[in-house]
């Protein structure tokens, strides 16, 4: 089974707010994103607005006729958006207002009443919930006993160590997606994937479903385009990428 890639677009929204006005057309973007082939698309709205703004994911709701994930920090304001969006997927991300990109994954021991509460609240709106975890099996169970029907793989450790060997990398990737099929668990993965390391990961990854990439596919469109990009990335996926014919 090919994991299912899904676009993040804040990187484009970042890009339309540098300038104001409305380009690139962010809802235009994620039609044309869906019609290149892409499975998903993703946004991670912020308090502050610097680049996906809640009226987008608002407009999104229309347009997206994939799978719809909106990603965050639950704080009130964005569990009302998505209660009020009902996206098919909500990532739950441990990133309050200060931070600037994601960076860690949820202790789901210390947070498990929390997120328990947060989940409920979210499947009695209709939404698939995935929590966002650093590689370490024993956060599983812990979302696991909280409700979540996915856990996503935070993977910058995977890509700034694949390039010194990329088993090595893996190691702990590998064991705590293990531990996720063994409890029955869904599995997606995101952050600083790329053309590089993509591939290797998904081949070794058990039961992968689902990957979210963003800032390094926007930058490979800057050379190749969007459509190719996202293409590109979506080879990369598969299982034979590489193989000699």
């Amino acid at each position: 089974m090919t994991a299912k890639l899904s676009v993040n677009i804040n990187k484009l929204a970042t890009l339309r707010n540098a300038r104001g006005g409305n380009n690139p057309d962010i809802i235009q973007s994620a039609i044309d994103i869906q019609n290149y082939g892409a499975e998903g698309i993703t946004v991670h709205p912020r308090s502050d607005e610097r680049h996906i703004r809640y009226a987008d994911v608002r407009l999104l709701k229309n347009v997206v006729r994939t799978e719809f994930n909106i990603e965050g920090y639950p704080d009130e304001k964005f569990l009302q958006l998505v209660e009020e969006v009902r996206p098919h997927q909500v990532t739950l991300v441990p990133d309050g207002p200060d931070v600037l990109t994601s960076n860690n994954g949820w202790d789901t021991l210390i947070n498990r009443s929390m997120l328990t509460e947060i989940t409920q609240r979210l499947h009695a709106a209709g939404c698939r919930v995935s929590i966002f975890l650093n590689p370490e099996p024993s956060m599983v169970e812990g979302a696991k006993a909280c409700g979540a029907d996915r856990i996503e793989l935070y993977t910058e450790t995977y890509a700034s160590q694949f390039k010194h060997g990329p088993e090595a990398a893996l190691h702990r990737f590998k064991k705590t997606a293990e531990e996720a099929v063994g409890l029955g668990i869904g599995i997606n993965a995101g952050h600083d994937l790329d053309m590089a390391n993509l591939n290797y990961f998904a081949r070794n990854i058990p039961s992968l479903l689902e990957v979210s990439i963003g800032h390094a596919l926007i930058c490979d469109a800057l050379y190749f385009g969007l459509q190719n990009a996202v293409q590109m990335y979506k080879v990369r996926l598969q299982s034979n990428f590489g193989d000699p014919m």
